[in-house]
Order: structure tokens, then C-alpha cells, then sequence
């Protein structure tokens, strides 16, 4: 990173989970390329927890963008988050591509938010680090070299 590169110059936000109030049960993201990216930070952030509710939250791997063969990406989960706890936190997971199981196909990952007991609001974030090219988000000067999420309206 040189002085006089904007922070968004080296990370992009690759796919979200958009905030909902989610009843029990499990919210996905899309299934985005590692192949881009060294590496990966999935944040949560938790709004209001419904009464007793739960919230887990993981990220997973597959060999393709239908998730063909998903399974978890070992060691890449939070401990399960509580109502009692308080409402209105944030977690965050790091991983990198090589945590992937790249031997046997698998390149492609996403989050996985799963709410337990009553509607919760959630949101997440899946942060692109350390692009393989020298400017992986610049989709106005060069489309071919956009691996950040479509749905960033502006980058300023």
C-alpha cells in the first residue's frame, strides 16, 4: 500500500448479508470467488435480539457459485451470540483463501448467519483483502477489474 492510495483501493466489500429482521432459521450470502483476494474479514452486526433469541454465525466453502459439495470452513465461526448478552454487537471473522480447501476444488465462500428462537435484526459484511490486481474495485475506469460487490452505489 503506498501513502497515496485510498483505503478502498485494497479492500471491497464482495458480498453482504442486507439487514433483516430474521426469524429463526438462516440467512446466506452469495457465493463469491476466493480466487481474487488473499484474504477475507466477515463482520456481523447485530441489531435488536428478539426475546431468548440466538444468533451463529459461520463462513463456508464450496467448489463452485451453486455451492456444490458446502461445508464449513474449519475454525471459522463465532462462539454463539445471546439476547442477554445486550443488543447491538458486532463479530468478526478472518480467514484467508488458503484456509479454503483449494486441493479438492473448493473455491468459492460465503456467510451464513443462522438466527435461533425469535426474529433478531442482522446485517453482515464480507471484506476482500489484498487483491491479486493492483485495483480491484474501479468498475467506472476499468469494469473488467471490478471484484467488489455490484450492489456498492458509490466509492468516494
Amino acid at each position: 500500500m503506498y501513502t497515496n492510495q485510498r483505503p478502498s483501493d485494497g479492500v471491497a466489500i464482495v458480498t453482504t448479508i442486507d439487514a433483516i429482521s430474521q426469524g429463526a432459521g438462516a440467512a446466506n450470502s452469495a457465493w463469491v470467488s476466493a480466487a481474487n483476494w488473499s484474504a477475507f474479514m466477515a463482520v456481523i452486526d447485530v441489531g435488536v435480539f428478539g426475546g431468548s433469541a440466538t444468533v451463529d454465525f459461520k463462513v463456508q466453502q464450496a467448489q463452485d457459485n451453486a455451492g456444490t459439495g458446502a461445508k464449513d470452513i474449519t475454525g471459522k465461526s463465532i462462539t454463539q451470540l445471546v439476547a442477554a448478552g445486550g443488543n447491538n454487537r458486532q463479530a468478526i471473522i478472518n480467514f484467508r483463501d488458503t484456509d479454503t480447501d483449494a486441493n479438492n476444488g473448493f473455491g468459492y465462500v460465503r456467510m451464513v448467519a443462522t438466527v435461533g428462537t425469535a426474529a433478531t435484526q442482522i446485517a453482515a459484511m464480507l471484506y476482500g483483502f489484498y487483491g491479486r490486481f493492483e485495483k480491484p474495485v474501479d468498475s467506472a475506469a476499468n469494469p473488467s477489474y471490478n471484484f467488489g460487490a455490484a450492489t456498492v452505489a458509490q466509492i468516494v
